[in-house]
């Protein structure tokens, strides 16, 4: 009787166990695999390696043992469509219990997918004095390191205390397993729905639906490995708000995620601009902390005690998202470097949070987190700026008002486009219409918004094509725009030459009148605005 041996399949939907015998070929593995998912047909492919490389074909000639396939090894299985896309290649059992597949739809980051086929290995120079081989040969002193070298990432400077996201994927994934017993999961801390062996929480709860206790660990890695502002300029027209106001404020960091080529498989994320949305007053007292939210990858902090601003970057640990995500983790008013794991409730479970740390007498112990330093759920990250200023929107020394900043009368309104236009004559078309805040307003503005006929404009600011930006400017909505403007009482340049061209534009709307308070285009002889009823004057 042949040797019985045992497979592990890993599916979307989790693992599966199935049984096979070293001489059986694969075309019969394959079938035992499609009954127990529940496929029809050919409506999955069967991996090696979880990166999609090392295909099990149909084939009735090649063993599992020709493939080298042995007890306990982890097969991956992908669906070649999403459930219920194809009901010809996937059927799902309903006499055995089994659910469609479904396979989730992730789209890589460029940047994610470019790492990912490097070779990220740190290549060193034959040693003159250690190496005593000849130049094709290589020994410990010159041989290359892996990117998740950590002896390497100390020696640094300044040193790297988190290897990249990249690096530790490479070293959970590398040495003689290739990963094989690796399993990454989101941690939850919430309970396992679907337990019917007794009543829902509070009045029961089961080791099977309990979520596990959470130990908080310091994160070895980092998803972004440095912020790099494109110039001075987009941080210090943010920090204006806080130099006349005193107040908190925030913003949304809007930029491009490239290779960081001073660490091994890094990651930058490159600041092009700041969204700062509609926020509501926190109080007067002048704390100088400035929260930032970068892309969707990590968070930075401006700090600035003693009047002295400074920049500083940080991310969140996985724990601490599963945390925040599963509403188990509260503030500390009074406290801010501290935080709070709630206590379970009649309305949620929380499981319970640990964190070690070392007493008086240098012995390690666990703590409970009620409370916990919040240096257990945050990961450093250096702030830089370039040497040589970069410039994807353009800043002109009379720069289009922020959004959101009526509280220090700065107004984004057509009055404010017409007085950034007449003060900025350059030649250049292209140089004048790329502001990101002004961009912003022809968006979202309530008047006139060119949500569907801005793409072309959003390309040449792109591409920095001057050529398309004036295709965009003979369009009808620009020539409307200007019309607007010309209605407020500040004249543009060049208006009189457009009109020339396109028809006598400025006398077919100069008895209309725009209302100051909202902005609506009113038709003549009326002294009240038809959308407010506030004056005209």
């Amino acid at each position: 009787m042949a040797e019985t041996i045992i497979i592990r399949v890993q599916s979307p939907e989790g693992v599966k166990r199935i049984t096979a015998t070293k001489r059986e070929t694969a075309a019969t593995f394959l079938k035992k695999v499609a009954k127990e998912f529940g496929f029809r047909n050919n409506g999955f492919s069967v991996y090696i390696n979880r990166n999609r490389t090392g295909e099990i074909t149909a084939s009735p000639n090649k063993s599992l043992n020709l493939l080298k396939i042995k007890h306990g090894d982890m097969l991956f299985l992908f669906p070649s469509s999403p459930a219920g896309s194809s009901s010809e290649n996937m059927e799902t059992s309903l006499s055995q219990g089994t659910r469609p597949i479904s396979v989730p739809q992730v789209v890589e980051d460029d940047i994610d997918q470019y790492l990912i086929k490097q070779d990220g290995k740190i290549y060193r120079n034959r040693d003159q004095q250690l190496c005593r081989h000849g130049p094709l040969g290589k020994c410990v002193h010159c041989v290359p390191l892996e990117p998740f070298d950590e002896d390497y990432l100390n020696h640094l400077e300044p040193p790297v205390k988190h290897m990249s996201f990249h690096a530790y994927i490479r070293k959970l994934t590398g040495g003689a397993d290739k990963g094989k017993f690796v399993a990454l999961e989101n941690i939850s801390c919430k309970i396992k729905s679907g337990c019917e062996g007794h009543p829902p929480w509070p009045e029961g709860i089961c080791t099977k639906c309990q979520p596990s206790a959470i130990t908080l660990n310091r994160q070895k890695y980092r998803h972004v490995d440095n912020i790099m502002f494109e110039n001075h300029t987009i941080a210090d027209r943010f920090l204006d708000f806080w130099r006349k106001t005193g107040n908190q404020h925030f913003g949304y960091l809007y930029g491009r995620y490239t290779e960081h080529k001073d660490i091994p498989l890094g990651i930058r994320a490159e600041v092009a601009a700041i969204y700062e949305p509609p926020q509501a007053k926190l109080g007067s007292n002048l704390i100088h902390n400035f929260c930032l939210s970068v892309f969707q990858k990590l968070k930075t902090v401006l700090r600035g005690p003693d009047n002295q601003v400074h920049f500083e970057g940080y991310q969140v640990s996985n724990q601490c998202m599963a945390l925040v995500r599963d509403e188990c983790l509260l503030p500390c008013r009074d406290a801010p470097e501290l935080g709070y794991a709630k206590e379970s409730s009649s309305e949620q479970y929380v499981p319970d949070v640990f964190y070690k740390d070392i007493d008086k007498f240098g012995n390690e112990i666990t703590q409970l987190a009620r409370p916990l330093p919040v240096e257990y759920l945050i990961i450093d990250i250096t702030t830089t700026f370039p040497k040589d200023p970069v410039y994807t929107f353009s800043i002109s020394q009379n720069p289009f008002p922020i959004e959101n900043r009526d509280v220090l009368g700065e107004t984004q309104d057509f009055h404010s486009l017409a007085t950034y236009l007449s003060q900025n004559t350059s030649s250049v078309f292209l140089d004048i219409i790329s502001d990101f805040h002004l961009l912003l307003f022809l968006v979202t503005n309530e008047v006139m918004p060119l949500r569907d006929s801005i793409s072309l404009l959003l390309e040449a600011v792109r591409t920095r094509n001057e050529e398309l930006a004036q295709t965009w400017k003979k369009s009808e909505q620009w020539a409307t725009i200007e019309q607007l403007c010309s209605t407020v009482g500040v004249q543009l340049p060049g208006l009189q030459e457009y009109g020339a061209m396109g028809g006598s534009t400025h006398a077919a709307t100069s008895s209309m009148w725009a209302c100051q308070h909202c902005t609506f285009m009113n038709q003549p002889g009326t002294d009240h605005c038809e959308m407010c009823r506030l004056p005209r004057s």
